[in-house]
């Protein structure tokens, strides 16, 4: 069969099953149709009666103004002198001279044992594979850390963050002993 024949038999094809479809009596289905839309009801539910909306005045003569300049000048006076409070938590820790372990960051410390030297609880720290023995009063971290207690399996330190509202606040921070590190 050739492309030319096989497209003319295809076209045959289509025009007979079309011609099956085409006319014909469907008073039947016409009929079947109209009866099923005379029958079918409509289900439309009933909408509530909407609430009556009664408008209140608004009197605030009595009240103190939200936008008056005198209540703002007075809460930006005292975030002034909370600032300024807590300020002197960083400058207390600026004005001193820094130690070494103070230009690294916590993280990068590990704690790998503790010991009593001269009756003083002692920290061993490992930091950039070098042993660094530390005290209570010692500072560490990036964050003005002090050790502020040493135990025998972690050690405290105080540091001084900023927080979500840019105030200068002070923090306990626990590093613990890190055993079978290497």
């Amino acid at each position: 069969m050739t492309p030319r024949s096989s497209l003319r038999f295809f076209g045959l094809c289509v025009l007979l099953a079309l011609t099956g479809c085409w006319g014909g009596d469907h008073d039947d289905l016409r009929q079947w149709v109209a009866s099923q839309k005379s029958t079918a009801e409509p289900r439309i539910q009933t909408l509530k009666e909407p609430s009556v909306f009664t408008p209140q005045a608004y009197i605030a003569s009595n009240e103190l103004d939200p936008f008056n300049m005198l209540k703002l000048t007075q809460v930006l006076s005292r975030e002034a002198a909370k600032n300024t409070s807590n300020m002197g938590l960083l400058l207390a820790e600026q004005s001193r001279r820094k130690e070494e372990l103070e230009s690294y960051p916590l993280d990068s410390m590990a704690m790998v044992g503790s010991l009593q030297k001269e009756g003083q609880n002692t920290a061993l720290l490992r930091v950039n594979q070098l042993i660094y023995q530390v005290k209570a009063g010692n500072y560490l971290g990036q964050n003005y850390g002090r050790i502020v207690q040493i135990g025998e399996s972690s050690l405290k330190l105080r540091e001084i963050i900023q927080d979500a509202t840019g105030d200068w606040v002070e923090r306990i921070t626990t590093l613990d002993l890190q055993e079978g590190s290497k």
